[in-house]
């Protein structure tokens, strides 16, 4: 983010945005009282509280920044924070717009005539004036091992069927996740036919469910996040290839930094909302420094010695998929406008590199691609030994 978060506070102008985030935070938090109904209070531990982690909270950041990074897979043992990162990214995210309709509408959507392309009751909507859709914050949507794959894709609503005699599709947790963030832990311990359904809706921004006559399209572009530990399995390649940032996290290594984990965690286990207070500043000026880079983002472009030296990067590496250029030079561009410029150079570059490129070289397809060379070559040799013993033999 900019270099000016360490300084905020010490300027005395103030602006409306930064006003506004903080009558949205956790200072309003503390300020209102709130009954007592049984629920689970939803106070995730601070971003900007977490001690070191460089690297993982930046990958992460450069994927709400620009969503076309392509997500982040966060890889190491239990108890290194990576789940606790992931959701702290609560009080970080953007606003987008959201469809108030169950089929999921938007006044955008267009037809090829440039009509509105919706349902019934929202073109209604529309032609009376009401609106279809509000803006609302990104939301972390988790993916939890035991859903099912009603759960994950969605099905026939039992509760309406039963009470109305109305058959209706209800949207699954891939539609809930359109233009949010879907966060799977343990995602190597997925079951395969719901890795199958990600991975379809990942690559089509949408997913199809069919109940036997019934039939429903629904949109499905989320920026997908997923942490695992590889002592409990590995992941399969086709899921591993849709991150488009991958982060080793390791626990920390110097003895202080250890004990400032300690600390901060004790702190926000005694009282969170103290605790949340005195980083509310920082999250809102972090909140705004972020929206200003998603949207620095649409004018951001790549210099050419970028360009020339990330092609040159991925060619020396002997790296196959296309998707490790397109994930470097996203991430490029989104770390460019974290720090405020609209050009990304080579420290771009170099900066987010290792988080794009690596374990995307597979020493099994290079292998593979070898062993076909040679079987080439011995084609070759055998037409030019053929050719040669036809021309001799011709008077025979």
């Amino acid at each position: 983010m900019s270099h000016e978060l360490s300084d905020f506070g010490q300027d005395s102008e103030r602006s409306r945005l930064l006003d506004m985030l903080n009558n949205a935070g956790a200072r309003r938090i503390l300020r209102e009282p709130s009954p007592d109904l049984g629920l689970a209070e939803h106070l995730p531990y601070p971003f900007f509280a977490m001690v070191g982690q460089i690297e993982m909270r930046t990958a992460l950041l450069l994927s709400v920044i620009n969503p076309a990074v392509g997500g982040v897979l966060l890889i190491g043992p239990r108890g290194t924070g990576k789940t606790t990162c992931v959701r702290s990214l609560t009080d970080l995210l953007p606003y987008v717009e959201v469809s108030l309709c169950p089929e999921g509408c938007l006044s955008s959507d267009l037809d090829e005539d440039g009509n509105p392309d919706v349902c019934a009751d929202c073109r209604a909507k529309l032609e009376a004036g009401e609106p279809i859709s509000t803006w609302d914050s990104v939301k972390l949507i988790e993916l939890p091992l035991n859903a099912r794959l009603e759960d994950v894709v969605g099905g026939i609503n039992e509760r309406i069927a039963v009470q109305q005699g109305r058959i209706r599709l209800e949207r699954g947790i891939l539609a809930r996740a359109d233009q949010n963030l879907l966060y799977i832990d343990e995602v190597n311990l997925l079951d395969d036919i719901i890795v199958d359904a990600i991975l379809d809706a990942a690559a089509q921004g949408s997913y199809t469910v069919r109940r036997g006559a019934m039939v429903g399209t629904y949109r499905s572009r989320f920026v997908l996040i997923g942490s695992m530990n590889p002592e409990e399995g590995r992941l399969r390649p086709q899921i591993m290839d849709r991150f488009g940032l991958r982060v080793p996290v390791q626990g920390l290594v110097d003895r202080e930094e250890r004990f400032e984990v300690y600390r901060r965690v004790r702190r926000y286990q005694t009282n969170r909302r103290k605790f949340l207070a005195e980083w509310a500043a920082l999250t809102a000026a972090a909140h705004e420094d972020l929206l200003a880079a998603r949207d620095l983002l649409k004018a951001t472009v790549l210099s050419d010695a970028a360009v020339e030296v990330g092609l040159g990067l991925v060619q020396e590496l002997g790296i196959d998929s296309h998707r490790a250029e397109y994930a470097m030079f996203e991430a490029a561009r989104a770390h460019a406008a974290a720090d405020g410029r609209d050009v990304a150079d080579v420290g771009d570059i170099r900066a987010v590199a290792p988080m794009a490129l690596r374990q995307r070289r597979s020493q099994f397809m290079v292998d593979f691609f070898a062993q076909q060379d040679e079987e080439d070559r011995t084609i070759r040799e055998r037409i030019d030994a053929l050719v040669a013993d036809g021309d001799g033999g011709r008077g025979r």
